[in-house]
């Protein structure tokens, strides 16, 4: 809890939190985490220069949350997966400071501290990352009510590797990782692609992702099943993605090629690519005085994923 404190005192975010309710850093699985291999917890914050914060070695997955002011909250949640190429977390610039903007703007928000795939962590590398986002979404849905939300209108946003995260938890929910007595559903309903690594494709992916996903020489099956532009289906939720012309380090095609498969399939879908930006600009593309969150908000009420308040 103290490294929780120090994170969001360093990211500008007050303990006081918004409203009534402050930001709580909660454990993500109730009981035994799955697939956990015994040993020390290594988990690292480091803290740059400019303030911003990385995670890594995450042993003990937690979900924080930033709850709107009442008379704000318009019963819309989203669960954040920040980035880092599945060996870091990129955890205030792609997530915190993401939290916050979305409630002041009514949209409870849900900063995932997911597993990353380390073999000294976890006994099944590439389907833990799924694993703690179906669980986050699960959790989001289970306390719904207690934490003003309509279970109706949970949505998913990821950053890089974890809008490979967040994609993969839009495509694969039929494939359930976690226990789900409840049968609540894991289907995020709708989807924020932030410069998202998409593609295993060798001409336009991010190879770090995949390699530390599925290994260096992962099989040709298993590429392709966590390619999520081949797993789009008329089930995928809409989706709003996000890309810089100019990011060297997953090229745009990544965005290009999944809102290609949400046409084909007839999802609702919006795609903005700025001109300029480079990779890994969070919140702020220095290079436009353009907000893409503006656009993006936008987008959301236009396919009636704001307002309205919890579901009763």
């Amino acid at each position: 809890m103290r490294k929780l404190i120090l994170l969001l005192a360093l990211s500008g975010i007050t303990i006081t939190g918004f409203g009534q309710t402050k930001p709580m850093e909660i454990p993500l699985y109730k009981d035994a985490v799955p697939n956990a291999v015994a040993g020390p917890n290594e988990e690292k914050l480091e803290i740059r220069p400019n303030k911003s914060q990385s995670i890594t070695k995450v042993r003990t997955p937690t979900l924080t949350v930033f709850l709107p002011a009442k008379g704000k909250a318009n019963g819309t949640a989203v669960v954040i997966c920040p980035g880092g190429g599945y060996a870091k977390l990129a955890f205030s610039h792609e997530g915190l400071d993401v939290a916050q903007k979305l409630t002041e703007r009514g949209v409870a928000a849900f900063v995932l501290k997911y597993r990353l795939p380390d073999s000294t962590v976890t006994s099944n590398l590439e389907i833990t990352p799924l694993q703690d986002a179906q669980q986050a979404l699960y959790l989001v849905r289970q306390r719904a009510q207690e934490w003003g939300v309509n279970p109706e209108r949970v949505g998913i946003m990821g950053f890089s590797a974890g809008g490979h995260v967040a994609s993969t938890a839009g495509t694969h929910f039929n494939r359930p990782q976690i226990p789900n007595r409840e049968n609540f559903s894991l289907r995020p309903d709708f989807m924020v692609l932030v410069y998202p690594v998409i593609s295993g494709d060798s001409a336009i992916s991010h190879k770090g992702s995949f390699a530390n996903l599925l290994g260096k020489k992962p099989a040709a099956e298993k590429l392709k099943t966590y390619s999520n532009e081949t797993q789009v289906t008329a089930q995928t939720p809409p989706t709003f993605l996000l890309h810089a012309s100019d990011d060297k380090t997953v090229p745009a095609q990544n965005s290009v090629v999944f809102y290609l498969a949400l046409l084909q399939h007839k999802i609702p879908a919006e795609l903005h690519i700025y001109q300029n930006g480079g990779h890994g600009f969070g919140l702020n593309n220095k290079t436009t005085q353009d907000q893409w969150l503006e656009r993006c908000l936008n987008w959301m009420a236009s396919n009636k994923l704001l307002g309205g308040g919890p579901k009763n």
